[in-house]
């Protein structure tokens, strides 16, 4: 299923994977591959998978785009990129391959060997995917972000955990577990997103997943332009909230107690805070 221009030389690269789609609340994980792909050093795409001809395209759609006087359609498809990134314990840098894109449909056993094929010819020794959570938790609390891992002894150095599990699963834990199966360690970086703007891209979601990202693999990431947007977004839930005095009060239940609403008031919710959202994200 990959197509490949041509395979990088790297240094032992971390892979990370943010697949968009079944569990990515408040768009966390592909806000956070988006940050880290800007400031990788020399990012280069080397290998696609084609989504279409594995997705329904009814869910997750081609985009219409101008190009001069030209009418594009771009075709949904998962990139794999390199770079370099800085930090490490000392300071010298780390190879970074980023594998983003929409999760598809169909044919996820294959995918999976794919990236795992691609990852012993890389040469990677450490995967890690992000994703997001809904949670029935407060946006003025700090976010969370718990693990899961391929190892039971890396598990226990990744604390908090992601509690067992069992269920419905997505791509991303597919991919993980087939790495974990290779010898190739990895975990899963999951933060919880307040259930009531959890359809929203949420700045303050991507910072947390992103300090976790950088606390655990010793990423040298710049965050501060996340800082500014968080601020802005969080005025700018809290001024909805203030318009909206009944939803106001359930956000506030939220926050004192952690303890959750109807599912239709959460709907509300969502829908309300979206719709003040405007361009800001």
């Amino acid at each position: 299923m990959l197509s490949v221009d041509r395979w990088p030389e790297l240094n032992e690269p971390l892979l990370v994977a943010a697949l968009a789609g079944w569990v990515d609340a408040g768009g966390a994980g592909a806000g956070a591959s988006g940050v880290l792909a800007e400031q990788l050093q020399g990012i280069e795409l080397f290998a696609t998978i084609d989504v279409a001809a594995v997705a329904d395209l009814q869910q997750t759609r081609p985009i219409a785009r101008w190009h001069g006087d030209a009418r594009v359609i771009d075709w949904p498809r998962i990139t794999f990129e390199c770079g370099r990134i800085g930090g490490g314990r000392e300071g010298a840098g780390r190879d970074v391959v980023l594998m983003r894109g929409p999760e598809p449909s169909l044919r996820w056993p294959s995918l999976a060997s794919s990236t795992v094929e691609a990852a012993r010819r890389l040469g990677v020794r450490q995967a890690v995917t992000l994703g997001g959570i809904p949670s029935l938790v407060s946006h003025r609390k700090a976010m969370v972000v718990t693990t899961s891992a391929t190892q039971r002894s890396l598990a226990q150095e990744l604390v908090p955990l992601r509690p067992d599990y069992a269920g419905p699963t997505g791509l991303q834990t597919v991919v993980l577990r087939a790495l974990g199966d290779v010898g190739i360690p990895g975990s899963g970086l999951w933060v919880h997103v307040p259930q009531y703007v959890s359809g929203s891209p949420s700045p303050p979601a991507i910072r947390a997943l992103l300090a976790r990202l950088v606390e655990v693999y010793h990423l040298d990431l710049d965050l501060r332009a996340l800082d500014e947007r968080s601020e802005a977004y969080l005025r700018r839930v809290e001024a909805g909230l203030e318009a909206r005095p009944d939803v106001k009060a359930v956000v506030d239940q939220i926050d004192e107690r952690q303890e959750g609403t109807t599912g239709d008031l959460v709907a509300e919710i969502e829908q309300f805070l979206r719709s003040q959202s405007g361009d800001e994200s």
